[in-house]
């Protein structure tokens, strides 16, 4: 015991020393000290038997021994052997966590105080850390990763100069090579960018930045709020002392006077790149510490998988979306056809992959497969590799299925040993099929009165699916993400993709779904998280954090103790009605049955959300009838919201006091190319090279813009809970923290990491790469591929072999709707044809809007991330159109529906429906078939030319159009990829 205690009186004394020594060799360090504030830090054992106080004034530093009276800040250890133990540099981050856990270490005083005095201490190991590459010329070449691919940044004089794909050098990881019927092919040695992390240095620029703290300017927290006025009434600059406090101070207010559940909070799909800056980790590790109800995200892109086909073949922890492990080799050595059904990889990058499968698809081209694509739009994939094209009316897809099925069922084309020994309830679906149980035959004319596709192009289709080893490609990624599966039949349609595969014995060899976009040969052992496990979050029950860091990066951990939540499609009526009810809880799909639960707002015991902290993108180009969203603003029954952004665009203009942040270019933070984890495991399969980057602090933040991370510590420390949420770290540390709970350390230093800012992790000897999805199943054996689900617990014989459903096989009835719901006419316990309840069914309504709209995710924008704020996006003719000075959204229209209307190339027009106005501007082509329009999803600007909510927007938001209507109501489902519009000629101004 003496020898710890001398040990302590020891560590304490040279402490004062090494902060000296640290800033007389580090200028930031020496600038912290100097600008220190002033204040007294006392560091002591428990019993006052020991300590040491340390005296910052006028940017000077001195110690004594001893016990001061009334220190600012007061550090307390139960014990000298353990003020040691967590005050050696060797120290374990594990028994740091314990010990404030156990409260055997303590912190006392001002939070800002004890902040920046724990901060100091921990910078000691890490300040004056070199990091980037001399280009010469006093360019500096740093790293950092987008939404589209990892990057190069030039620096010069502090501005970025260029933003480039990552060309890698001799001393990354070699490619992968694949030998397929006499070639060998090898992907570039490089990153491949996606359109929109081209245009990235212009939107950092952008003249749209938010630079400065704002309040509205007849907003008073005091006195008259005026929130009628949001989205009309201007703003003024304020200072961050200013704007902090009356956040800090309204929160308080709402947990004072409202109570648990009245600080709503939401975020947009997708945040800016990176595990710490990410909305899973600092934002939730806030919001768990002050108590909020969380806007419940629907799986947006995943709705059919999600709500439908997880009944027949199971991935509920992919939200239905089916795995895709070495499906890039076993696709380009047997597969012949590949048929892309509303799937448009070339514009949706799959999951944040960059342009990366163009190559691979390519190949394919090169290899001679053939191609069909069925898309209401001749679309960017089938435009590069060409093919046959279908296109069916929008949402009746599901009848095209069912007519391909009746000519396999009656012409003999079918696998029937597979079906029969690899699925369960055939034959019931057999008899619908057939018109056994309706009295109509699913023939391809009875299609063709549905989906418009000419019966002997169904015929052909069909033929040639079932005489080739084919793939199918469903959705962007080849089986989920995406297309049909958002629109009003969507969640028959994605169920019907599952059987038709089950049909032709998916995962024999060539039979697979895919298309080339997901499984390459790359090593997923490596272990490094995506953002959905949580970074810094400590939130294990809404994160995919138990995934892999749980045991690796210890960290105090979060838990909201509201359990009020809001349904992000009925957000508005929660906030305008007061009530809201839904399905489903996408934060948890440990299983099918979790689509299942119903939950309602307002929660038992729970105030109605009073406040809201706006988070990231905009719900008004990316949500269905959007003007709800512009209507709740403007309500006194939102009494403060806060818009926490980098742009001044979507729904920023409705906040009442607005919080600048800067991109993750302008601060620090760790993260993969592509990794997403949590419900889209081992994404960077997507990949040709796995990137791993310390994303380096490239500039300044512009103005007086701050991270993320920042902003919510120094609220934090308002609140007084600012250790407790930064740990005493900085967002710099946090990333040190992350890398040590991976597996860099063992084969990059920290130190060449800051240096290099990248990663390539080495592909795996060909002997160990992935299996292909499936083959294990199609073969009656235990599983070979590195799925985390179904848990345990879900199956229903040995661990590992077979689905995830009742049978363990591939359900045409499936088990978990009959037990649900045997007689629910919206989501039949197998799949049949469901007209659109929006469609060309709906006669009266039909007859007032002839054109079914269609809205896809963008190819050049990430949602609302690259779309305006004056990006060089906003120049490309398949983007927007200028005229007149003003930037129009496209809206895509058949050459006889435009003559029809008068309407030629560029004129503007008003597509229009009883829920909204948007003026674009028309592109005539016969890219798009007659009775449909396009337009993408995704516009950031809302720009009404009259009242926010009740006129028509120029600024591109198609969103304002579609119904809020669920696919099915027993869901929290959009339907946003269909409704029913008319075009004319707009004569207004």
């Amino acid at each position: 015991m003496k020898i710890k205690q001398m040990q302590f009186a020891a560590t304490l004394f040279a402490l004062e020393k090494i902060i000296k020594i640290t800033a007389a060799r580090n200028k930031e360090y020496r600038d912290r000290i100097e600008n220190a504030p002033n204040f007294i830090a006392q560091i002591r054992v428990k019993d006052n038997s020991q300590g040491r106080y340390y005296v910052f004034k006028n940017g000077k530093l001195s110690s004594k021994k001893g016990i001061h009276p009334s220190p600012d800040v007061l550090m307390t250890m139960e014990t000298a052997e353990l003020a040691v133990k967590l005050m050696s540099p060797a120290k374990k981050q594990l028994d740091m966590i314990n010990a404030m856990k156990e409260m055997v270490v303590n912190m006392e005083g001002p939070d800002h105080l004890m902040q920046w005095f724990g901060e100091t201490l921990n910078l000691i190991e890490h300040v004056g850390s070199e990091y980037g590459i001399d280009m010469g010329n006093g360019v500096t070449r740093y790293v950092n990763c987008t939404n589209g691919g990892a990057v190069h940044v030039d620096v010069k004089d502090g501005k970025i100069l260029r933003i480039i794909p990552i060309e890698f050098d001799d001393e990354d990881a070699a490619s992968w090579t694949i030998e397929a019927r006499g070639k060998k092919f090898t992907p570039p040695r490089k990153t491949s960018l996606s359109s929109y992390s081209h245009a990235m240095k212009s939107i950092i620029y952008s003249k749209d930045r938010l630079l400065y703290p704002m309040k509205r300017v007849d907003f008073d927290h005091n006195g008259e709020r005026n929130p009628e006025n949001r989205g009309v009434s201007g703003y003024e600059r304020i200072s961050w002392d200013e704007a902090l406090d009356i956040v800090a101070n309204e929160i308080m207010r709402m947990k004072e006077v409202h109570g648990q559940g009245a600080i709503l909070s939401s975020n947009g799909s997708h945040h800016m790149w990176g595990n710490l800056g990410y909305w899973l980790s600092a934002f939730k590790r806030f919001l768990n510490l002050i108590g909020h109800t969380p806007t419940i995200q629907n799986p947006d892109s995943w709705e059919g998988w999600y709500w439908g086909a997880s009944n027949h073949w199971g991935y509920s922890m992919r939200l239905g979306g089916g795995e895709c492990y070495g499906l890039v080799e076993e696709q380009l050595k047997e597969c012949e056809m590949i048929v892309f059904w509303s799937s448009d990889p070339e514009s949706t990058c799959g999951v944040y992959a960059g342009m990366e499968g163009t190559i691979r698809r390519l190949w394919a081209k090169e290899l001679g497969m053939k191609f069909v694509h069925i898309d209401p739009y001749y679309n960017h994939t089938a435009a590069l590799l060409g093919g046959k094209w279908l296109a069916p009316r929008p949402a009746t897809g599901n009848s095209l299925s069912l007519a391909i099925a009746y000519v396999w069922i009656t012409e003999d084309l079918y696998d029937k040993e597979y079906v029969a020994t690899r699925t369960t309830g055939f034959d019931e679906w057999k008899d619908y099929i057939l018109g056994k149980k309706d009295g109509i035959p699913k023939t391809p004319e009875w299609q063709e009165g549905e989906a418009g596709i000419p019966a002997k192009d169904v015929r052909a289709l069909a033929r040639e699916w079932a005489s080739h080893k084919t793939y199918l490609s469903a959705g962007g990624a080849g089986n989920n993400v995406g297309g049909a599966c958002r629109d009003s039949t969507g969640i028959e349609w994605a169920r019907s993709m599952v059987c038709l595969m089950a049909m032709q014995g998916l995962g024999k060899p060539g039979v697979n779904m895919g298309n080339l976009q997901a499984g390459t040969p790359i090593d997923r052992t490596f272990c490094f998280p995506g953002y959905a496990e949580g970074g810094m979050s400590g939130s294990y029950l809404d994160t995919g954090l138990a995934m892999r860091m749980l045991n690796r990066m210890p960290q105090i951990p979060t838990l909201n103790p509201s359990f009020q939540k809001v349904p992000r499609l009925q957000l508005p009526e929660a906030i305008l009605e007061g009530k809201a009810e839904t399905w489903g809880n996408n934060n948890a799909p440990f299983s099918i049955e979790s689509q299942f639960q119903k939950f309602d707002y307002p929660a038992p015991g729970h105030s109605p959300v009073r406040m809201y902290y706006k988070y990231g993108g905009s719900f008004i180009g990316t949500q269905s009838e959007t003007n709800r969203y512009v209507k709740a603003y403007r309500t006194d029954k939102l009494e403060f919201v806060v818009n926490q952004s980098i742009w001044f665009e979507g729904e920023a203009q409705f906040a009442d006091i607005i919080l600048p942040a800067c991109t993750n270019f302008e601060r620090w933070d760790i993260g993969e190319s592509a990794n997403c984890g949590g419900y889209v495991q081992d994404s960077f399969g997507q990949l040709n090279h796995r990137v791993i980057t310390l994303q380096h602090k490239c500039i300044e933040p512009l103005g007086e813009s701050k991270s993320d991370y920042d902003i919510f510590q120094e609220l934090a420390n308002r609140l007084g809970i600012g250790p407790v949420f930064s740990e005493g770290n900085t967002a710099f540390e946090w990333c040190k923290r992350l890398y040590d709970a991976t597996d860099l350390p063992g084969k990059i230093s920290w130190k060449k990491l800051m240096k290099k800012g990248y990663y390539v992790v080495p592909a795996p000897p060909e002997e160990l790469r992935s299996k292909p999805s499936y083959r294990a199943f199609a073969e009656d054996r235990v599983k070979d591929t590195p799925e985390l689900g179904p848990l345990p617990g879900d199956y229903n014989g040995k661990f590992g072999k077979g689905l995830q459903t009742q049978s363990g096989k591939i359900e045409f009835v499936c088990s978990s709707l009959k037990r649900f719901d045997p007689n629910d006419p919206e989501r039949p316990v197998m799949t049949k044809y469901i007209p659109s309840w929006e469609g060309h069914h709906t006669a009266e309504l039909y007859e007032k809007y002839p054109l079914q709209l269609i809205s896809p995710h963008p190819r050049y924008s990430f949602h609302t991330h690259n779309d305006g704020k004056d990006s060089f996006t906003i120049d490309i003719k398949n983007h927007r159109v200028l005229l007149d000075g003003y930037y129009y959204w496209i809206v895509r229209i058949n050459p006889e529906d435009a003559k029809q209307r008068n309407i030629k190339e560029k004129d503007l027009v008003k597509v229009f429906n009883d829920r909204g106005a948007v003026i674009c501007a028309a592109q005539v082509t016969e890219r798009v078939s007659r009775g449909t329009s396009h337009s993408y999803e995704s516009c950031s600007v809302y720009d009404p030319i009259g009242e926010p909510g009740n006129s028509p927007d120029r600024g591109g938001c198609i969103n304002l159009l579609s119904s809020k209507r669920p696919i099915i109501k027993k869901s929290h489902s959009t339907s946003a990829m269909s409704c029913l519009v008319q075009i004319e000629r707009w004569e207004g101004k």
